[in-house]
């Protein structure tokens, strides 16, 4: 049986990777996941300050076509060596992360449902939505912890390009989700909806879970 194919969009830090996780803690191996952030495309040539000056919340910014090939794989059954990106270098790194086929394939990032060719690939949309207040001070706890970034960096970046970005491509693009999720996986309502179909599916293909 073909694979449910679950698109989450949503802006950054709006709770996206919350609401996965949850759905992997409900589904363990049944799950596989893309994240659009791993297609970023690789600088080569390019040091450390051009990089860091690149507008990284443009859809251009994405090898989107490559998510699109391996995701085709992994839904016909074939596993994938998808790219890694490492957040602290601005750049693609040298490894890979192998994802396999699974029962219920997830897509997450903030721009997918910006691409036709993409968002046609997914059965359920979801947009996870969550006030810009909040949004800014998960992005700036994030950076600073996880990617070890300065508080201007973090600051020049949002204003330059996250916040005009999210409202040019990203806010527009919720009007094609198919579910609007206040607080991601926060919201257990939504999230019992989405378990429910997702179970539905995993027992019409006669999978356990």
């Amino acid at each position: 049986m073909k694979p449910l194919v679950i698109g989450i969009a949503g802006g950054t830090g709006s709770g996206k990777t919350t609401l996965t996780r949850e759905l992997i803690r409900s589904f363990e191996q049944q799950v596989s996941v893309i994240y659009h952030d791993n297609f970023y495309k690789a600088h080569v040539g390019l040091t450390y300050e051009e990089r860091s000056a690149l507008n990284y919340d443009s859809p251009d910014a994405f090898d989107t076509d490559l998510m699109i090939e391996q995701l085709h794989q992994l839904m016909s059954g074939v596993a994938v060596d998808c790219p890694v990106y490492d957040f602290k270098i601005h750049n693609r790194s040298d490894e890979t992360v192998r994802i396999d086929p699974s029962p219920v394939l997830i897509v997450e990032g903030i721009l997918i449902f910006a691409y036709p060719d993409l968002r046609d690939l997914f059965d359920i949309k979801l947009f996870v939505d969550t006030d810009a207040d909040v949004r800014i001070l998960r992005r700036v706890k994030r950076d600073v912890v996880e990617r070890k970034r300065t508080l201007d960096s973090i600051e020049s970046q949002y204003l330059g390009t996250v916040k005009p970005m999210h409202e040019l491509y990203v806010e527009p693009s919720k009007r094609y989700a198919d579910l609007i999720i206040p607080e991601g996986g926060r919201n257990l309502v939504a999230l019992n909806m989405v378990t429910n179909r997702i179970r539905h599916h995993l027992d019409s293909a006669g999978v356990g879970h």
